[in-house]
């Protein structure tokens, strides 16, 4: 069974649109159906309805779904693990935004220079995102925050962050959390903080860029979450008023349990 069909008929699955899938796959249209039509035929069963809404599954589309994720994910898994099983020729690297933005650059460097034939890829988004796709095969090692306390992952590395709570100096801010997106812990964490300490309904806004959070903060607009050395690379650690939190936030590299890094003693003896 080729797992690229596969590929195609989960996508569309996901999206119930031919069109979105295509889209999604970056195909045709045409390219898609086509696909499809190919992986119905080689099983002798018809995958979709098709509605004037889109596509659903069929009785028979329902039954392979599961199998498809489980072959395309197995797929992927020998793939890595048979392009690296002598050196790393690819490192699929993720990383939060914070992480991002104070260290990543300087943990770059020090891969180029040491493996210069190894090539990267980057992804950034939020711990739980990364996380996600750690344990689908799509990254091979992600920088998180908070405590990665699963049964597939391990830790390499471990950043203890110095995270505080900033607020305009000389304004009361406006009940408003600002943070850099959905399923950010900081902003997670900070909800939960507020909520058990202050009686206020806030208000949420993400903002993807962290110089205008604390420029936001300063104005009195509302309060934010950072690791100070953020705060320090923007220059506001004299212009805001700024509380020491007891947050367990530390930035750990983690990788799957399963997925064997040659370069593993590596990344734990280097210093972040």
């Amino acid at each position: 069974m080729d797992s690229n069909l596969l590929k195609v008929f989960i996508t569309v699955a996901n999206t119930k649109s031919i069109s979105l899938g295509a889209k999604e796959l970056n195909f045709t249209q045409s390219n898609v159906t086509l696909r499809i039509k190919q992986l119905e035929k080689s099983l002798g069963y018809e995958l979709f309805f098709r509605t004037n809404r889109g596509v659903i599954l069929t009785q028979e589309g329902e039954k392979l779904y599961p199998f498809a994720i489980d072959i395309v994910k197995k797929v992927e898994e020998a793939t890595l693990k048979m392009r690296n099983i002598n050196y790393h020729e690819l490192l699929k690297v993720g990383s939060t935004q914070s992480n991002t933005t104070i260290r990543l650059t300087n943990f770059l460097k020090k891969l180029n220079k040491d493996f210069e034939d190894m090539k990267l890829e980057f992804v950034v988004d939020s711990s739980l995102n990364l996380i996600e796709q750690l344990l689908d095969y799509k990254l091979d090692i992600a920088f998180v925050n908070g405590n990665p306390n699963h049964k597939d992952l391990k830790v390499l590395n471990t950043i203890k962050e110095d995270i505080v709570l900033v607020e305009a100096k000389d304004k009361t801010p406006q009940n408003t959390i600002f943070a850099y997106k959905n399923g950010c812990l900081n902003r997670i964490f900070l909800e939960k903080y507020l909520s058990e300490n202050k009686k206020n309904k806030y208000k949420k806004v993400n903002l993807e860029n962290y110089e205008l959070i604390l420029g936001c903060v300063e104005a009195g607009y509302g309060v934010a979450l950072f690791s100070r050395p953020i705060i320090e690379k923007f220059g506001y650690i004299n212009r805001l008023k700024i509380t020491n939190m007891d947050f367990e936030l530390d930035t750990h590299l983690v990788c799957r349990k399963d997925f064997p890094l040659i370069i593993e003693n590596y990344l734990r003896k280097l210093k972040l």
